[in-house]
């Protein structure tokens, strides 16, 4: 795990797309019992080089119901972007997470995390990636379908304070969904 985490850590692959130097960014370990997929870090992660280092991951780690000390605890979660390098700007925001990453290392890095009981996927990138054909007609359905993912998977909608009209279009999520999530994740770090 150690050599793999450094040769993401020196990937440039995607190089001539980005608007900074790459600097991969993730958390993960053999033991780690969940895994975060998100889709790319934003500019403050890309900066300060710590994931979820900014006011969504402030936002995940409330729907989590875990503190900072655990988040950053690989034995307890790893943290693995669909993109690994902040991916630039675009007309409405980031743009989407670069393709190569995913296909390039998950398949590796997900097989070395044995301990793996759930797998959380954070917007569509990741959904669309991993859920394939059993993905719903939009993210709302997908996140209100979560029962059918299980065990393996729990899709979330991403934490961005962009988000806060879908927040309160889908009251029912904060309600009814974070409060099983928060259950499940207990259970696994116990």
């Amino acid at each position: 795990m150690k050599k793999m985490l450094t040769e993401i850590a020196n990937c440039t692959i995607c190089k001539k797309y980005l608007p900074f130097a790459p600097r991969p960014i993730v958390q993960a370990g053999p033991c780690s019992k969940i895994v975060i997929i998100g889709q790319a870090p934003g500019l403050k992660v890309q900066q300060s080089g710590k994931p979820w280092d900014d006011a969504s991951g402030k936002k995940l780690r409330d729907w989590l119901g875990v503190d900072d000390e655990t988040f950053y605890d690989a034995k307890n979660i790893a943290l693995v972007p669909m993109g690994f390098c902040y991916p630039g700007k675009g007309r409405s925001g980031d743009l989407p997470p670069r393709s190569e990453c995913a296909p390039k290392w998950h398949q590796l890095l997900l097989p070395a995390m044995e301990k793996v009981k759930l797998i959380i996927l954070i917007g569509t990138y990741s959904q669309q990636y991993y859920l394939r054909e059993k993905v719903k007609e939009n993210l709302t359905a997908t996140v209100k379908a979560y029962e059918i993912f299980l065990p393996a998977f729990f899709p979330l909608p991403h934490p961005s304070p962009r988000n806060r009209f879908w927040l309160t279009q889908n009251k029912w999520f904060e309600k009814e969904t974070v409060p099983l999530l928060q259950k499940k994740i207990k259970a696994i770090l116990l």
